[in-house]
């Protein structure tokens, strides 16, 4: 599956991508569903080693529901909506609720929300100008994956202090990575934005035209 960033009308050869029970869509599903669970547990509970494993497990399963995807044609529109709106929530909540626990560095925090906002207000302009989809890029998605496991890293080491210090070097490593992926790939859309515009433009003409 090449998650998109929204959806648009089902026609041309993804006009049969229109199923809604496939196992990757369940997969999404399940991650923003235990969003709650996560933060009831790291807030409510200060359930500090519940939290990282839940945490570091949907962030695995972002890898997970697109290989099912792929590899067993389980591909649908609704996925391509659904499973980067899964990274946006969870990434998001995770962010938030590291802030209010403190650890997660104040600027890391900021520099992961920016993005996060910048990108969404992005493609709700994209979508309100008529703009075709754009496909996520891998290097976006590895990004996000590499983020995904650095937050629980951060938790993990402000949990413990036996192995705190490897702690932080597996979270530093994941987030700073994850980080310059994650605006490489913001920058990179800059240019397919405009594609994409162009596009949709250039449909809608057509379809006035004819």
């Amino acid at each position: 599956m090449r998650p998109s960033l929204y959806a648009e009308g089902m026609t041309g050869p993804d006009a049969g991508q229109d199923r809604i029970l496939t196992i990757p869509n369940l997969i999404s599903a399940a991650r923003v569903l235990c969003v709650p669970l996560f933060l009831w547990l790291l807030l409510a509970r200060d359930a500090r080693v519940a939290s990282v494993v839940l945490l570091a497990v949907l962030g695995a399963t972002d890898w997970v529901d697109g290989y099912i995807a792929r590899h067993y044609d389980q591909g649908s529109e609704l996925g391509k909506v659904l499973d980067p709106t899964a990274d946006r929530v969870l990434l998001g909540a995770g962010v938030v609720a590291l802030l209010v626990v403190e650890a997660l560095p104040v600027w890391i925090g900021v520099v992961i929300l920016a993005r996060e906002v910048a990108i969404s207000v992005t493609v709700l302009a994209l979508a309100l100008a008529g703009a075709r989809r754009i496909d996520v890029q891998w290097v976006g998605k590895a990004g996000t994956l590499a983020l995904m496991f650095g937050l629980p890293a951060f938790l993990l080491a402000d949990s413990i202090d036996r192995g705190r210090d490897l702690a932080l070097v597996v979270a530093w490593g994941f987030t700073l990575g994850g980080l310059a992926l994650s605006y490489y790939a913001a920058a990179a859309y800059v240019p397919l934005a405009r594609q994409a515009l162009r596009d949709g433009r250039a449909a809608r003409e057509g379809s006035i035209a004819a």
